[in-house]
Formats: C-alpha cells, structure tokens, sequence
C-alpha cells in the first residue's frame, strides 16, 4: 500500500510539472507597446516612426503600436506605469528609468552624421556676448523644460563651470532647442541653451540665417539619443530588438525606414555609457542616479 501510494505520488508530481513547463513555454507577449519622447508634435512623430514600427512588427512577428503624447508630463507618467515596452527618450529619462524601473538601453541615434552630441550656448555673433560671464543679468532661453538633457541639464553645467549660480541670470524656456535658438536671432533672447547640432537642423536653417549665430560653449561630446526596452522582456526579444534595428542600415529599404524617422543609424550602447549624464545631473538637479 505504501508503495502504490509512493508511485502515485511521483506521477502526480511529474504530471504537474511537465504541465508547469509546457505552460511557460506556450506564454507569448501578443504586443509591445512603443512610446517616443514628444521631441516633436505627436502627429509628426507618428508619421516619422511608423514604417519603423512596421518594420519592427515584420521582423519579430509581433504587434507593435506606437503611441504618442502631446507633453512631457503624460510622456513620463507612462513611463512611470511602465506603460511602454520600448521606449525612445534623452538620456535624463533613460538614467531616472534605469534607476526607478528597471528600463535597460539598447541603441542610441546617429544624427546628421554624429554618435554623440553636447551641449551649448548659443548667442548672436553681434551681441557683443564673448564669454559665458558676460551672460550675467542677461535674459537665456533654455529648450525644452528642466527635464532636457543637453539644452537644459547641460547647458547648465556650463554656467556652472563658468561661476555663474541660479539667479545670476534670467531663466526662460521654449519649447524645444531650435524655437530657443530662434529666439534668441530675433534677440527676444541674449543667450540659447540647446545641443551642439541644432544650427545644423534644416528646419533651424529654413527660419534663420544660422551664420549670424555662434556657439559660445559647447560640453563634452556624449552618447546620443537612447532606445530602451522593459526590464520584463525576454533576453531573446531583446537581442533580436537590438540587432534588428542595429541592421536597418545594410538594405535600402532600412535606410528609407531610417531616413522617415531622421536617422542614419542605430549603434548598441550599454548603460556605462550614460555615466556621464549622471554626473551631471548630479551636479546641476542634485539627483542620484548612479547604479
């Protein structure tokens, strides 16, 4: 009796866990959400990105939906929810992600031929401003709000390194770097915080005669743009995320992909690679996100 009970035993057990990992097998993700940083208006994005998405879709034979918000404040509380299985945002959301929510970096943008950008002051070549002290008690609109990585955080920074404080200087904001540079040709501004490459941006180019402006300081170059993905997300996935978009560049239909969303490529970065942005928020916003 006692051994018929110890062999029912065992075949109950093994019939539990065989059915345990037949069903962890079978699990499968039916979609990921996308979200993209409102870098740009939200119907400009979409257009932008979806043949990315698409592609994407194609490849790892998944649904992926793109979604969008109108502002920086509804974009971070989906990241915050962890709404967003990918996500593409500055490197002060991926670092505060990284450490709040377990987001963990995959790529990084190429743009207009560059793997990293800085930070800058911009003036008028004619504003007789030829040293970041001149900029004291002066007027400096800064692109995009506090939460913008190289024309806020960085640029900061820099005023920082030049012994100006808070209140040495008039704070204002614009709504994205190339609407504070062109605030600034039209002198409704003495100074521009935004990125090393914003003269460079055809829309920039389009609004103002980009030789009439100068960068007055410009930070150490650091990683561009990052892509991250939801701590939940099987290894696998990931990596054939990563090498799927890593590949775009090597067919002519990727390029065109790449071309609509406004960049040459994809590169794999890793979190060390974002150490230097932490040091400086740590240093500008007094915020600790070193692992």
């Amino acid at each position: 009796m006692k051994t018929i009970s110890f062999f029912l035993v065992i075949s109950i057990f093994l019939v539990v866990d065989k059915s345990s990992i037949a069903g962890e097998a079978s699990i499968q993700v039916e979609s990921l959400k996308l979200g993209i940083f409102p870098r740009r208006g939200a119907a400009t994005t979409d257009q932008m990105f979806q043949p990315l998405v698409q592609s994407l879709s194609e490849q790892l034979n998944i649904t992926i939906s793109l979604e969008t918000t109108h502002d920086f404040a509804s974009f971070w509380q989906k990241v915050a929810k962890q709404e967003y299985d990918i996500v593409h945002f500055n490197q002060y959301h991926y670092v505060k992600s990284h450490a709040k929510y377990g987001y963990q970096v995959i790529v990084q943008n190429v743009e207009l031929g560059h793997d990293t950008i800085a930070g800058a002051i911009l003036v008028r070549r004619d504003s007789q401003i030829n040293s970041l002290q001149d900029l004291k008690g002066k007027k400096i609109v800064f692109g995009g709000g506090r939460g913008a990585m190289q024309a806020y955080i960085t640029a900061t920074y820099l005023l920082r390194l030049a012994g100006l404080k808070q209140g040495d200087y008039f704070e204002h904001f614009a709504l994205n770097p190339p609407k504070a540079s062109i605030a600034t040709y039209y002198r409704q501004a003495t100074a521009a915080g935004a990125g090393n490459y914003v003269l460079d941006l055809p829309f920039v180019k389009k609004q103002i005669n980009t030789d009439e402006m100068k960068y007055l300081a410009v930070s150490q170059p650091m990683a561009h743009l990052p892509w991250a993905v939801k701590q939940s997300m099987p290894k696998k996935q990931m990596i054939q995320l990563k090498e799927a978009m890593i590949d775009l560049v090597n067919s002519k239909k990727g390029k065109d992909i790449l071309k609509a969303a406004r960049i040459d490529k994809f590169l794999p970065v890793t979190d060390r690679d974002y150490r230097p942005h932490r040091e400086i928020i740590n240093k500008v916003l007094a915020e600790n996100y070193f692992p």
